[in-house]
């Protein structure tokens, strides 16, 4: 269905944890995969979230709080920024990626959208480091997050994402974005 591939776009889910730790690490609101972020004490069904994590944790938990307290301490003018400077989203008139949303949900609530292409091109650059504008070291260390198997045979690292593709009609939709080396 290449059409729908090139031309159809769909909100990132937590597959934007890639992008958020990404421009986390970069602009040093996350220090380093070890670094923790309180529990705000908020119960939540999923039990991996209800605790403090690191955000090796979080990522691999794939935990909304923490990763909306780390959009929250980047700032939408920012988040933005790097946005643009991956050119992930989808563009308004003036050639931009404008959040219209709270920073902390933008990638949850269909404010923002991306096509898989876009998902493929940002993963195949972060697997050769070749992300414009973003140390090696940072790159390197979303890739660790992301290697969740790895064997004598091969090693597999991906992120996951899931969330309505149509509210209304309550169609779901999921991703699974990564690589395998064999």
């Amino acid at each position: 269905n290449l059409p729908r591939y090139r031309d159809s776009s769909f909100l990132p889910a937590s597959t934007f944890k890639i992008v958020n730790s990404l421009i986390g690490l970069q602009t040093g609101k996350i220090t380093n995969d070890s670094m923790v972020i309180k529990w705000d004490g908020i119960k939540r069904s999923f039990e991996s979230w209800n605790k403090d994590l690191t955000m090796y944790e979080a990522f691999r938990a794939s935990a909304v709080p923490y990763y909306q307290e780390v959009a929250r301490r980047i700032g939408k003018d920012t988040m933005q920024y790097w946005l643009n400077q991956l050119g992930y989203g989808a563009k308004n008139d003036s050639d931009k990626v404008v959040i219209t949303s709270a920073v902390d949900t933008f990638w949850l609530d269909n404010s923002i959208k991306v096509t898989p292409d876009q998902q493929l091109g940002l993963v195949k650059k972060l697997y050769f480091d070749e992300l414009p504008n973003f140390f090696k070291t940072n790159q390197e260390i979303v890739k660790r997050a992301m290697l969740f198997e790895s064997t004598t045979l091969y090693r597999l690292g991906y992120k996951t994402g899931w969330g309505f593709w149509n509210e209304k009609t309550g169609k779901h939709m999921a991703w699974i974005v990564g690589w395998i080396e064999e």
